[in-house]
């Protein structure tokens, strides 16, 4: 697949920011490479790809770089923020924009990429609302939040 010249400019972009010295990145960031271009890799996606579990092992140049993400582009495997959504509906009984913040919490410690206790703590409090007072929380922003995307102002997803 061939990047557009559009997406060679976010690469190019993108890369100067994690290579500032023009001597390569340590592959161990390809994942906060493509997460910054927007991509969601899981991390056996990200492991195939030559991404490394360890700083120092192996360096990437820009060009090897390119069909790394062709190929990530064309993986149709990977959620976007509206899916993720669209999967959260499911467990806001009130269709109301929110669900029961434990469930959320076991949700993120069981699908899927498994989380550690540190790991869930640290998004739970970077990103998760206060629960009510009946154990509810919106889960619109939260998702904007974990995504990187501006929170909205109407936080329930089924009026839209």
């Amino acid at each position: 697949m061939e990047l557009s010249k559009e997406d060679i400019e976010r690469v190019n972009f993108v890369w100067g920011i994690y290579d500032s010295t023009n001597e390569g990145v340590d592959a161990f960031y390809l994942g906060d490479l493509l997460r910054a271009l927007e991509m969601n890799p899981t991390l056996a996606t990200i492991e195939k790809l030559g991404g490394t579990k360890k700083k120092g092992e192996k360096k990437l140049m820009v060009d090897e770089f390119y069909p790394i993400f062709a190929q990530v582009i064309k993986d149709k495997d990977q959620g976007v923020y509206e899916d993720f959504i669209e999967c959260l509906k499911l467990y806001d009984k009130a269709e109301d924009g929110h669900m029961i913040g434990g469930e959320l919490t076991h949700i993120l410690l069981s699908l899927g990429e498994k989380l550690t206790d540190a790991e869930l703590d640290e998004v739970v409090k970077d990103c998760m609302d206060p629960e009510d007072e009946d154990g509810m929380i919106p889960y619109v922003p939260f998702l904007a939040k974990v995504c990187g995307k501006p929170v909205p102002a109407d936080d329930n997803p089924f009026n839209k």
